[in-house]
């Protein structure tokens, strides 16, 4: 019935007296009964004239090699989405720009990937921060204050440990949680993410171990601190994983955890009162280096082939009405885009609005770079025992070898 109702829509499409019907591809499994009443709302508004149907599953590659991608996109903005945008396969959005009115410096975030000169092709939708998350009543109960240095938080650490406290909960079983937290936090910490990754861009197929910037000669000192930092892991974290950490935080079973705001709410279900705090990870003697892992959590984009570029602009301009777009990052712990957006409401995450207003951020080493290189495996196996010189060889390697396709 589903399936005989879209093809009616499609149908229609040339006569004025129908429907048209529009693919909205959504597929973050949290927000995925949000949007679907999103939809229905605007679907509401403009009964009889477009309806919006919610695709959380098709494939997006397929889509666009048989030239049937969705008409509107609202997906986490990384690689994935950037291999189809530098190609040209998005609409230009440069007529939304004013209505947007995203941050200048939130558009810097998407010129740190590769575009297609000439177009704004995406939209910025929502943006998460993530840092240390800390048990406030464990550091109250040993008297530490937050760290705001290398130095003092290995010092945090050492009497944590001391006092027999695992003062660091780890889950290398999911390798994403090792990258997205250890590993982006060490690196964004000690050095400018955005300016390397644009000079290796540069370098092209002259990439390597052995090029003047390169993974080797740039990345080994923040991941030695990395590994540094690891060891003050809890036992047994080579074999837990997403799940076991957000339970365990919950229980106070250690002082900290390298988790994003994504985490609250599971945590939440275990303990709705946990005394939860957050700071960015010190890697450096210098205070003012603190900055904040942010990504596009979302970004919305139209298909060059959708067959419907106006009705899907009129759903992107519901999405972006601020009486739209405000409750959604209120309601998913994210910060919101545009130049005017409010502060974030949630408590456990207001320490982090200052790095936001002053974009003391920074875009994770584990997003900017493509998925045919497996960096979150990598990462996994650094913290669990492999050469650190060998994994660096190899990106360098694995880079060199993409760049030259």
């Amino acid at each position: 019935m589903g399936g005989s109702a879209l093809a009616t829509g499609l149908s229609g499409c040339g006569d004025g007296n129908r429907t048209r019907t529009i693919s909205f591809h959504q597929s973050k499994p949290e927000a995925i009964p949000y949007f679907r009443d999103l939809l229905q709302d605007f679907n509401n508004q403009h009964s009889g004239q477009i309806r919006a149907v919610h695709d959380s599953s098709s494939n997006l590659s397929a889509g666009f090699v048989r030239g049937n991608p969705p008409d509107l996109g609202c997906l986490n903005y990384n690689y994935e989405i950037v291999r189809f945008q530098e190609r040209g396969a998005f609409s230009d959005l440069s007529d939304l720009l004013d209505e947007a009115n995203i941050d200048p410096s939130v558009e810097d975030l998407v010129d740190e990937y590769p575009t297609y000169p000439g177009r704004t092709s995406v939209i910025p939708y929502s943006m998460m921060a993530a840092a240390v998350l800390y048990n406030e009543e464990i550091f109250a109960e040993h008297n530490l204050e937050v760290p705001t240095t290398f130095s003092a938080f290995i010092e945090v650490c050492e009497t944590l440990e001391d006092a027999g406290v695992a003062p660091l909960y780890s889950t290398y079983g999911d390798p994403w949680t090792v990258a997205q937290g250890l590993v982006d936090y060490s690196v964004g910490g000690a050095m400018d993410v955005a300016g390397f990754f644009e000079q290796l861009h540069e370098l092209g197929p002259d990439a390597g171990p052995e090029a003047e910037v390169s993974f080797s000669r740039d990345m080994r000192e923040p991941l030695e601190k990395m590994l540094q930092i690891a060891a003050f892991s809890q036992a047994g974290a080579a074999s837990r994983n997403y799940g076991d950490g957000n339970l365990a935080f919950a229980r106070g079973e250690a002082a900290m955890y390298f988790q994003g705001p994504w985490a609250l709410t599971d945590i939440a279900v275990t303990n709705p009162d946990a005394p939860i705090g957050v700071f960015p990870l010190p890697m450096t003697e210098d205070p003012d280096d603190l900055r904040v892992r942010v990504n596009l959590d979302l970004a919305l984009w139209i298909p060059e082939d959708s067959p419907h570029q106006e009705q899907s602009r009129d759903l992107l301009r519901f999405l972006i009405d601020p009486e739209v777009a405000d409750p959604y990052n209120e309601q998913n712990l994210a910060f919101g885009v545009r130049a005017d957006a409010p502060d974030v409401s949630d408590n456990r995450l207001q320490d982090l609005q200052a790095y936001v207003d002053r974009a003391a951020f920074y875009q994770g080493v584990s997003v900017s770079i493509p998925r045919t290189i497996p960096f979150e495996n990598y990462a996994q196996g650094l913290v669990t025992g492999q050469s650190l010189e060998a994994t660096l060889r190899t990106l360098d390697e694995d880079w060199a070898r993409l760049a030259r396709r």
